[in-house]
């Protein structure tokens, strides 16, 4: 069914989207069902920043669960000093997390994915067609920055290594304010493929475009204190990430 921003799906179409999800959700389990031994019990704390368990985290956790229903896992929602901190006095088992931002030796890291940064613009925008974008161009343009899981400070490091810096009319820590915002013609921005989606709240699409100057992607992945002893638990949580994300297996 159109409606004046796009297409929206009829009650028919509701129902065979649902059974199309359940029909995924078990050929997901199936595929996944030979991952790692499933014997494993007792609980583990995990740890993970905001932009972890908004987009990445809560379809792995689902798996998890699934795959060792004798395991209790324990979630928390934290920023990344707050994580550190967790981690260094065993307070968390262990994190998920922007690897990019962890510097701390005491800390061990693997990395699971990399999602790479493009720039945010509505559809009529003038940049929506380019092939590419350098930040020259962007610089000239409303600039909207995201401060959740220091994004800003990300954005502040690539950028300062140019000649450029961006116009800034607003900050938020959200992005679903971000997305609004661009969609509606208030701004651009430059965020990972990770938290992008293609329309917003108002049934605006949000159209990406590459970038041509060096921006760095946003890594996600695990860590934990690095002298720590794995228990079965945290060593069939790394297991399983490793498999997912097709990670080589290594020792603690």
């Amino acid at each position: 069914m159109r409606t004046l921003y796009g297409m929206d799906l009829t009650v028919a179409g509701r129902q065979f989207l649902s059974h199309a999800y359940d029909i995924l959700k078990k050929v997901d389990e199936a595929t996944h069902l030979n991952v790692v031994t499933n014997d494993v019990e007792g609980s583990l704390t995990v740890a993970a920043t905001y932009t972890v368990m908004g987009y990445f985290l809560p379809l792995h956790i689902e798996r998890l669960r699934r795959l060792f229903p004798r395991l209790e896992i324990q979630l928390f929602e934290l920023n990344r000093e707050s994580i550190e901190e967790g981690l260094l006095t065993n307070r968390y088992d262990i994190s998920v997390l922007l690897t990019s931002n962890i510097l701390n030796p005491s800390l061990a890291t693997e990395k699971l994915l990399s999602s790479a940064r493009r720039l945010w613009v509505p559809t009529q925008h003038h940049l929506a067609q380019r092939q590419d974008v350098g930040l020259k161009e962007i610089a000239e343009e409303p600039y909207i920055m995201l401060t959740v899981d220091q994004a800003a400070h990300s954005a502040l490091k690539y950028w300062s290594v140019s000649a450029y810096q961006p116009r800034v009319i607003l900050r938020t820590s959200s992005v679903e304010a971000v997305r609004s915002l661009v969609a509606n013609g208030q701004g651009v921005a430059i965020l990972s493929d990770m938290v992008h989606r293609p329309w917003s709240l108002e049934g605006r699409r949000i159209e990406t475009v590459n970038l041509k100057d060096p921006v760095p992607p946003m890594d996600i992945g695990l860590a934990w204190r690095r002298s720590t002893e794995f228990t079965a638990a945290m060593q069939a949580f790394r297991s399983y990430f490793q498999r997912a994300f097709h990670i080589p297996g290594n020792g603690t």
